[in-house]
């Protein structure tokens, strides 16, 4: 269904979020240079998201398992594993990053603190605003997809009211055409009724007229041929 497909793309753009929050968390563990206070408060977030990204993806697999379709089933599960990769890679480039970090922090130390640092500044700044405008972009989409959700829970809600109504008129008609049937059976006896009494008087007339002409012919007959 359209609704289905809607959560289906929902969940997605959340996976694909996620995904990019935390490469941008990776590239700053990368590129810190300490104190290693930071670098703890860097991975505490990275444990967050990738928790969160984890609850998405399972998500994603039980939307996959309930489609109807089989083709639709396997497409989705094939993203699904591709996600999954695609988790294992990064939490693979996190664990590579605490480790350049950690050993770039004990060269820093060695190494004096302004050296170098206006360059990382604007290299760390370029990075994380692509990333950020990226993740910006995401949750527009997220908003445009909730907004088209609500569009056709309203369409669906006026098209329900519509049959509710179409219902309601085809009830009426109905009872008026009852209404009318009977209207025309009563009609058709009270003329059937009214053809027998027609009938009726035709026949009583014919035989007072009968029974005139027999009377007249009669005193004619009296008085004409008394001998008979």
């Amino acid at each position: 269904m359209a609704t289905s497909d809607v959560h289906v793309r929902v969940c997605e753009q959340e996976i694909l979020k996620y995904d990019l929050e935390i490469k941008a968390l990776i590239q700053d563990i990368t590129e810190c240079d300490g104190p290693q206070s930071k670098l703890s408060e860097i991975n505490t977030d990275v444990k967050k998201h990738f928790h969160n990204l984890r609850l998405r993806i399972q998500d994603f697999e039980r939307m996959a398992m309930e489609q109807d379709k089989e083709s639709d089933k396997q497409a989705l599960l094939s993203q699904v594993e591709g996600h999954r990769k695609q988790m294992l890679s990064n939490q693979t480039a996190w664990r590579k990053a605490n480790l350049a970090s950690k050993l770039s922090i004990d060269k820093m130390e060695k190494e004096t603190l302004l050296n170098g640092a206006d360059g990382a500044m604007r290299k760390r700044k370029m990075t994380k605003e692509g990333l950020a405008q990226t993740a910006s972009n995401i949750t527009e989409n997220l908003m445009s997809i909730s907004r088209m959700m609500a569009q056709q829970v309203q369409q669906s809600e006026d098209t329900i009211t519509t049959l509710a109504t179409s219902s309601r008129t085809i009830q009426e008609t109905n009872e008026e055409f009852k209404a009318m049937t009977g209207t025309i059976q009563l009609g058709r006896k009270l003329i059937t009724k009214y053809n027998r009494r027609e009938l009726t008087d035709k026949l009583l007339i014919f035989l007072a007229l009968a029974l005139f002409f027999a009377t007249v012919l009669y005193i004619l007959k009296k008085r004409l041929f008394p001998f008979l």
